[in-house]
């Protein structure tokens, strides 16, 4: 294959997520165990880069949980957030109160509408295990490594390392849905994510603004030529199966591009009336509403399941937290408060769930400059409109450093419940069928439950 040919075919896969196609499982596939899904359902997973600080997102608002905080994040730290200021919210199984980021009214009054749940503490675990079994080989590896924990939290994965995320392992096994469509069941707003890919399906990337497709192509005989010449260069080299893969990736691209180039530059007037709320300078409201364009073209698409991915960075905040916590929670509760209703709006609150993920938690005990440093179990969100919400699922830890919840002596909390078990709720949901759960999220069995409860799966 000579050099041009090569780059053309390297920056072409660009045009979908499809620069994944060097993890391609050419060869193996799975005998899923599908039931016939004729509803529309959509995983919304929204992936916040750098590990945020969960400790100032979810805070105990009675007097002994506010002291304990307080007492570690003293006013003097630079991150403590004043009683006065959080947001109350009353968990309807707990009687303790909590308050949120002062940013999160949007999520507030989710929460209080009970579309919206928190699962307290959790993180990626090998197995269930205590303080006193944080020994190596009982912990995930690469603990308190971003890239390591990111491929954990998307793969599910984490004591050895896996080529395929638990979001596109979910496609595969919902992927008969589909079948009807050629429509990718995977979608993402924010580039390639180890979570995106599966065994058998090939993700779209999309942009979060502009046209979708082949620039310089059009209905002039010059325009038609170069087309015909691009088509020309995929059919070439087809023994190759690494080649005929990339080839088929960009065709597939190519050929969604007429009816996805539609719906994603699509501004007109109704597109904006029903989708009102987007913030426009916000990256992560921008990635929302590109999804809720592609939600409300179910239709034209014939898509009955689809998994969707965005993201938001810059929550490693060794130094500076308060004022870069304010601005990007101040993005994202806004975002997801729009897309919540964008789905209201289009009748599809109760097909759409949205959740959060994270590298890890952060420190209870403040780095110098303002900061927090690397810590493990957090607390996330799921929204939509089959959420049992208003709701806290798992254990709020014990915010003492050494405490009983603490691996060590800074408060980095050891999760009581699982990437896994979160997933596989989500999962559960979606219509991945009992069977198929084991081979989703594979180390499933060792954990209690496969679900926490803050779906209703009616």
């Amino acid at each position: 294959m000579n050099t041009r040919r090569r780059e053309f075919l390297r920056r072409a896969t660009a045009l979908t997520a499809g620069g994944l196609v060097a993890n391609l499982d050419l060869f193996s596939l799975s005998a899923w165990a599908q039931t016939a899904l004729s509803d529309y359902k959509a995983l919304v997973c929204v992936f916040l880069y750098g590990g945020f600080d969960g400790n100032n997102t979810v805070v105990p608002l009675d007097t002994a949980g506010y002291a304990q905080y307080a007492a570690v994040r003293t006013s003097a730290s630079g991150i403590n957030i004043a009683q006065a200021n959080l947001l109350p919210i009353q968990p309807s199984n707990l009687a303790t109160p909590y308050g949120l980021h002062p940013t999160m009214a949007g999520l507030q009054t989710l929460f209080d509408e009970r579309k919206l749940a928190l699962v307290a503490n959790v993180g990626t675990l090998v197995q269930p295990i205590t303080k006193a079994q944080y020994l190596p080989g009982l912990i995930p590896t690469s603990l308190y490594s971003h890239s390591d924990q990111q491929a954990q939290w998307q793969s599910s994965v984490s004591n050895s390392i896996s080529r395929t995320g638990w979001g596109g392992r979910i496609a595969d096994a919902v992927a008969a849905a589909n079948a009807a469509t050629t429509f990718p069941t995977v979608t993402s707003l924010s580039g390639t994510a180890l979570y995106l890919n599966g065994s058998t399906g090939t993700p779209l990337a999309l942009p979060t603004s502009g046209s979708f497709g082949l620039s310089g192509i059009g209905t002039s005989a010059s325009q038609v030529a170069r087309f015909n010449a691009v088509n020309a260069i995929l059919g070439l080299d087809r023994a190759n199966e690494l080649v005929a893969s990339a080839a088929d990736i960009t065709k597939q691209a190519i050929d969604l591009s007429a009816m996805v180039n539609g719906i994603v530059s699509n501004t007109n007037s109704s597109i904006r009336d029903l989708f009102t709320g987007f913030p426009s300078n916000n990256s992560i409201a921008q990635q929302l509403y590109q999804i809720a364009k592609l939600i409300e073209a179910r239709g034209t698409t014939g898509a009955k399941r689809q998994v969707f991915f965005a993201s938001l960075g810059g929550f490693d905040t060794h130094g500076n937290q308060t004022a870069t916590l304010d601005n990007l929670f101040g993005q994202l509760a806004p975002a997801l408060k729009a897309f919540y209703d964008a789905t209201a709006r289009l009748g599809v609150a109760n097909q759409v769930t949205s959740f959060t993920l994270s590298d890890f938690g952060r420190t209870l005990q403040p780095a110098s400059g303002g900061g927090t440093d690397h810590a493990w179990g957090n607390h996330q969100f799921v929204i939509g409109g089959a959420v049992n919400g208003g709701a806290m699922y798992g254990s709020y830890p014990t915010l003492a450093m050494g405490g009983p919840d603490d691996a060590e002596k800074r408060g980095r909390w050891i999760p009581t419940l699982a990437v896994d078990q979160l997933g596989a709720t989500l999962a559960r949901w979606f219509g991945v069928a009992t069977g198929d759960l084991a081979t989703v999220f594979p180390n499933l069995q060792r954990f209690p439950s496969s679900d926490l409860g803050f779906l209703n799966l009616s």
